[in-house]
């Protein structure tokens, strides 16, 4: 799947696919519930877990109400400290820049750290048709990138690739090596990516990260990793080169510490990762490594748009992945369902206001709607209004069947004339009571098909939930 032409109009179809695919559901059961048991059981270790997710909440809604003021402070310790800035409009426009930095270094090779910005850029590809061979570092995106894939998740990934997969995908690629070496264990197959890693990292000439926040204060990047690979590409290259969007900006060191102690514990249920490194410029005088060159290059592509609209809470993820480790819907149908580089309840409400409502309009509807995306989003983003939100222009823009469309205005009738509306419940609920009440279901119902085409439907028994909420005197009182 080629991150540069996104497939989420056609999700319904990538989504049956997912439900088929065997590998890929084993994969789901297996990783799902330990993300879940070891977000619980790091924020209960943390007793100041919710007032932590209040303040950082706070912390970046300041941001966003001051964002202008906080990247030009940003760019102003940058420049200070002797790196460059870039400014970049459109993905086109970040491509250019990144291409542009390279040639003027004279580099064949570029190393990568884990960046969902170059995956929404489509960087890889760009790089390679312009004779810059990029190499991805962290092991899972290594994994994906030699197998030609997309990203399935926003921390993990190559989770849906099994391991025995993997060793089928080193035995085709890594064609010097012993044909008959063990590949069972996952220590093999790390110690493997490491040794055939490693003169990738001395040969690169430019190294390109990703960023989990922008230091107003400092003018620092900051990337978040548990391999270390990150250190290596932003050290060893002479040139090295930052992606981030315009949200990832926070005001002062402080409010970054406050943040970090959400994000591991969001994300995998660690304390901390492993490394967390902040870089500020490039080498100075004393250092005895670094970067010759520092160049940190921002990406708009439409979040400025989103700034005092509804959308807006949207820009204060901090990419955790929590929202859709705790997600039905992507708990069966995995990442690349969706679509594009944002899987999950975070990409049903990120994509259609990146990539246009026309493009995703399926994704806000792939929700339950059982809030737990909001439970336990580290930044409490409220992602089921947003979806909500986007359901609206959705149905404002003519997009949905008319079917659908005829459905709604229906319903809306009804529902705005609550008389009107029992009646219209409460006879259908007994004829339906009536018919299934010597089988107890159907199997088949007419304008019940998504529902009967996979499981039975229980007949209706006993009065509605109307009803019985009247008779148990909990009618409220009309206002005066």
């Amino acid at each position: 799947m080629s991150v540069e032409v996104p497939t989420s109009h056609r999700f319904p179809d990538n989504a049956r696919a997912a439900l088929a695919d065997a590998t890929l559901q084993r994969g789901l059961a297996s990783a799902k519930l330990g993300f879940r048991v070891r977000r619980s059981e790091a924020a209960a270790r943390l007793p100041e877990f919710e007032t932590l997710r209040d303040e950082a909440r706070d912390i970046k809604n300041h941001v966003l109400a001051h964002l202008d003021l906080y990247l030009e402070a940003f760019e102003q310790r940058v420049t200070e400290r002797g790196g460059h800035v870039h400014w970049a409009g459109d993905a086109a426009a970040a491509r250019d820049i990144v291409l542009a930095i390279c040639r003027a270094a004279g580099a064949r090779t570029v190393t990568k750290g884990k960046s969902m910005i170059s995956e929404e850029i489509g960087l890889n590809a760009f790089l390679e048709q312009n004779g810059v061979e990029p190499v991805e570092t962290d092991l899972g995106e290594y994994i994906i990138q030699l197998r030609g894939e997309a990203p399935s998740h926003i921390i993990a990934p190559a989770f849906h690739v099994p391991k025995a997969e993997v060793a089928e995908t080193f035995q085709k690629h890594h064609k010097s090596l012993d044909p008959a070496r063990p590949l069972e264990q996952p220590r093999q197959l790390l110690e493997e990516a490491r040794a055939m890693l490693r003169d990738r990292f001395f040969a690169a000439d430019v190294g390109i990260t990703g960023a989990n926040f922008l230091i107003a204060e400092t003018g620092a990047t900051v990337i978040v990793t548990n391999e270390g690979n990150g250190d290596l590409t932003q050290t060893l290259p002479r040139v090295h080169i930052v992606l981030a969007s315009l949200e990832k900006v926070v005001p002062t060191l402080e409010d970054t510490s406050t943040i970090l102690r959400l994000l591991a514990r969001s994300a995998t249920g660690q304390e901390f990762t492993s490394y967390t490194t902040f870089s500020t410029g490039p080498r100075r005088g004393e250092d005895l490594d670094g970067p010759q060159e520092f160049h940190v290059v921002l990406l708009d592509n439409g979040r400025s748009d989103l700034i005092g609209t509804e959308l807006q809470e949207v820009l204060r993820c901090i990419r955790c992945g929590a929202c859709m480790n705790h997600c039905p819907v992507f708990g069966v149908i995995g990442g690349h369902a969706y679509g594009w580089v944002y899987p999950g309840p975070i990409g049903a409400v990120l994509s259609p206001s990146l990539i246009g409502i026309e493009e995703a309009h399926h994704l806000p509807s792939a929700s339950t709607f059982c809030g737990r995306c909001e439970s336990v989003c580290p930044m409490r983003i409220p992602l089921p209004g947003l979806m909500r939100h986007l359901r609206e222009r959705e149905y404002g823009r003519g997009i949905p069947p008319a079917a659908q469309r005829w459905g709604l205005r229906a319903w809306a009738f009804l529902a705005k004339r609550p008389r009107l509306y029992r009646l219209a419940t409460a006879l259908p609920v007994r004829l339906l009571g009536l018919v299934g009440r010597r089988r107890g279901a159907f199997r088949r119902l007419p304008l019940a098909g998504g529902w009967t085409a996979e499981r039975d439907l229980p007949a209706p028994q006993g009065p509605t939930f109307q009803a019985l909420w009247n008779r148990a005197g909990g009618r409220r009182e009309r206002p005066r």
